[in-house]
């Protein structure tokens, strides 16, 4: 019991140093820029549904799963995804997204779990030219940072690939997908661990009304090759209902939802619900 306390509290102190540093970026990022004009709130709400968006952004994203592993049990994610584009010449944008995940697993199989802790970061850079035009694009590498060796919560493996994102904003429409592959490149120790290989689609869809209230249809699918082929697909379909607001001087927005899962290995979950809490801090045109 104390060893699993001592290592919950570590866990929780890598997460409140990720926080830190996460704002210390944007704090960096933010400072220096002249605030000529104010996004209108609508814009900035149209912004969120772009995942690489040049506005710096701090996400806290609440997960519930349900139906979860052999006990169909609750399987909790909390995803902290800070976002900090940089302007890398007057004609690209680099834009770095973090996400480190702490997870609460429940028992997958007899024997195996529960356990606790942080899981894989995923650290994606995405290089995307500035334009004018309604279709925005961005290419570059993912890589997997293992923050376990515990591969029940993912980790003991150094993950790399390439990752793509390509939206079309029209009016108050924003239609587009994000997608990744990643592969095992080294274990982290000794252990004779499974060849990873894994691939991730994120379709979306999403309406911004005038009011900065958004509607958005999406998926988080994965696609593990190495599975035996009927527990390969994972496609969650979700629905989100976002508002901006503001938090003291910052915009701030607040999004809820849910959905079921359309195709599942046995041990996946059943559905799931979702809260996300965004902190943004834009970055003023010159």
């Amino acid at each position: 019991m104390a060893r699993s306390t001592v290592r919950h509290e570590a866990a929780w102190g890598v997460v409140r140093t990720a926080v830190a540093v996460a704002l210390a970026l944007c704090a960096m990022a933010a400072r220096g820029q002249e605030a000529k004009s104010e996004a209108s709130a609508e814009e900035l709400a149209k912004q969120l549904s772009n995942p690489i968006a040049d506005l710096v952004s701090i996400p806290f994203q609440f997960n519930w799963q349900e139906g979860y592993g052999v006990n169909n049990d609750l399987q909790f994610i909390l995803n902290v995804q800070p976002v900090v584009p940089f302007h890398i010449s007057k004609d690209w944008n680099m834009i770095a997204r973090f996400i480190v995940p702490y997870i609460s697993q429940p028992e997958i199989t007899p024997g195996v779990g529960p356990e606790s802790g942080l899981g894989t970061i995923t650290y994606s850079t995405f290089f995307s030219p500035v334009n004018d035009s309604h279709f925005i694009w961005g290419l570059g590498p993912v890589f997997g940072l293992p923050m376990t060796s515990n591969p029940v919560l993912g980790g003991g493996q150094w993950l790399v690939g390439p990752t793509f994102v390509g939206l079309c904003t029209c009016g108050s429409w924003t239609i587009g997908a994000l997608l990744n592959q990643q592969f095992s490149i080294a274990n982290t120790g000794n252990q004779d661990l499974p060849y990873f290989s894994q691939a991730f689609l994120q379709p979306f869809v999403a309406y911004t009304t005038k009011s900065a209230v958004t509607f958005t249809l999406q998926s988080q699918s994965t696609y593990n090759w190495e599975a035996a082929p009927d527990q390969r697909w994972t496609v969650p379909v979700l629905f989100l209902v976002s508002k901006l607001t503001k938090l003291g001087p910052f915009p701030f927005s607040i999004q809820a939802g849910g959905g079921y899962y359309a195709e599942r290995p046995d041990v996946g979950p059943k559905w799931k619900l979702v809260t996300n809490f965004v902190l943004l801090l834009p970055v003023a045109k010159k």
